[in-house]
């Protein structure tokens, strides 16, 4: 275990690009959502009927709740969502529960909870039912559907890595088809898949389980969720973990400003991988000393010439740079690998960097499109949108024009869908995030994350009025359980509620090494997220 003082972390990044968009957001006004009315009524606390879970027996129950479609009715209409749980294993030390919540969004809570399981320490599965739920809108909880699978297939194929003049015209004009067909086809759940609302179905999946209080664990936008539910019921947290943590002010009322630290972020910690190419060639293998030069070359080459790939989708610049945005989510652990799979590229061999986004991908980016414009407020101006979405593209040479002027896919492009969105935002939250009265809450913060930046860490730690601060030095999206110091001292928390000491640093980051055996974290999908085995 390594620990070493705080840094100034504003010392690390550049914000100016930020601050010039959070002025010129505020000059041109955004227009705050409709405010989620009080209920009038208690919603009925869901009935838990616990069975088998479909599938291999691995020692979970399956159970579903019904909760209700829309807040501002508790008693009217309800939809089901999908929990799961394991009880812990020593009934005598049980603590709890502890609910497992993924990024995304748009991924399985279930999925994690019965995917992580095996990587929690012994004394958190002793102590705690360890449970999982798909949020309203995902998977088994009510897919919301916008694009099907031909529509997805030719936007994301007919993308280019370096896209040409008319890209960010059709963008826009993407966008907008995005929106009228989220509202088409899901008319009935888009304005309700809200924050606030999960929120609220968390509260209820807690008395349901008979609890008093809970512990969490959310990652990347699980910190969100919790972010938002310390703030609505700041009595009922046991403990909580939120890492990958969101500046939760800045994501939803300055949307502009959060995306262009997105895409800082990641093409930053792009630049620091194929930095480490340049002073690494052997190690690394591609780019023969000169990686940026070559990996700018690779997306025109695969543009021009895209690799036609087994199932006959081409595999373009497009395909190279989506790809790329989800694995170097993985650190520094993972960068020969990356090394490998961009000379595969290069030589038109099988990658995984050249695998197009797939249908399990667009019920993955149909949600994550729909939950983010139902919770975050862009400015009406469509001079701001194309203005701004070229400037945030342009400051992100590596993977910003192919991400920011492409299709409706992940976090950093969703402006040009959200400015246009029809839907009503009746489940975004609207309030104060300082969750008054809380228990303490640990924040985790990842130095090079390169999709929720470690500023956003910072900002809400310092936001919540009982926010501890703990900080991974090291490359790579989230810290639990990527860290041997990070692990220790996060279950230690969930077990005893001794938090850190303030300024804690852990730096003890597994190094990049030969390629020689194939490693858990290479080939990141964005469908399937899980609590990485400590290394």
């Amino acid at each position: 275990m390594q620990i070493r003082s705080a840094d100034d972390p504003r010392k690390r990044v550049v914000w100016g690009i930020s601050l010039v968009l959070v002025a010129v957001t505020a000059l041109l006004g955004g227009t705050p959502g409709a405010a989620t009315a009080r209920p009038l009524a208690a919603p009925p606390v869901p009935v838990l009927s616990w069975g088998p879970c479909a599938g291999p027996g691995d020692g979970f129950e399956c159970a579903t709740a019904r909760v209700p479609l829309d807040y501002r009715q508790p008693t009217g209409r309800t939809i089901p969502l999908a929990v799961t749980r394991r009880p812990a294993a020593d009934p005598a030390r049980r603590s709890g529960v502890l609910v497992l919540h993924p990024g995304g969004p748009g991924n399985s809570g279930v999925d994690f909870a019965r995917n992580s399981y095996e990587a929690l320490p012994a004394s958190l599965r002793d102590a705690f039912d360890v449970v999982g739920y798909d949020m309203r809108g995902v998977a088994r909880s009510g897919q919301v559907e916008c694009w099907d699978d031909e529509e997805y297939s030719a936007a994301v194929d007919a993308a280019r890595g370096v896209p040409g003049p008319g890209a960010l015209h059709e963008a826009i004009r993407q966008g907008r088809d995005f929106a009228a067909a989220c509202q088409e086809r899901s008319p009935d759940l888009v304005p309700f898949v809200g924050t606030g609302s999960n929120a609220k179905d968390l509260d209820l999946l807690r008395q349901a389980l008979g609890e008093e209080t809970l512990s969490f664990y959310g990652r990347s936008f699980g910190s969100y969720v919790g972010t938002v539910y310390a703030a609505q019921f700041p009595r009922r947290i046991r403990a909580m973990v939120l890492d990958g943590g969101y500046d939760p002010q800045r994501y939803a009322d300055v949307p502009y400003a959060y995306d262009a630290g997105q895409f800082a972020a990641l093409d930053a910690a792009v630049g620091r991988f194929l930095d480490w190419c340049a002073q690494n060639a052997t190690t690394c293998g591609f780019g023969d000393g000169k990686p940026r030069q070559a990996f700018d070359q690779l997306k025109r080459a695969l543009d021009a010439d895209p690799v036609i790939t087994p199932s006959g989708r081409p595999a373009t610049g497009y395909t190279l740079a989506y790809r790329l945005m989800f694995n170097i989510n993985s650190g520094k652990v993972v960068w020969p690998y990356l090394g490998e799979a961009l000379r595969a590229a290069q030589a038109r061999q099988a990658s995984f960097l050249l695998s197009p986004p797939s249908p399990a991908s667009f019920d993955f980016l149909n949600v994550n499109t729909a939950v983010e414009c139902a919770d975050r407020v862009y400015p009406a101006s469509p001079l701001l949108l194309g203005a701004l979405v070229s400037a945030q593209a342009a400051a992100a040479p590596l993977l910003g024009p192919p991400i920011g002027l492409g299709p409706p896919t992940y976090d950093h492009n969703h402006a040009p869908t959200c400015a246009q969105w029809p839907a009503e935002r009746p489940s975004r939250f609207e309030g104060s995030y300082r969750a008054a009265g809380s228990a303490p809450i640990l924040v985790l913060g990842t130095t090079g994350d390169p999709d929720t930046p470690y500023q956003d860490a910072v900002a809400l730690a310092r936001t919540l009025e009982n926010g501890r601060l703990l900080t991974f030095a090291g490359e790579g999206h989230t810290a639990y359980n990527r860290s041997a110091c990070v692990s220790a001292l996060v279950t230690d928390y969930l077990a005893t509620l001794a938090l850190p000491a303030r300024g804690t640093v852990c730096a003890d980051e597994t190094p990049p090494g030969p390629p020689e055996r194939r490693i858990t974290g290479i080939e990141v999908d964005e469908t399937r997220e899980v609590i990485p085995a400590l290394r």
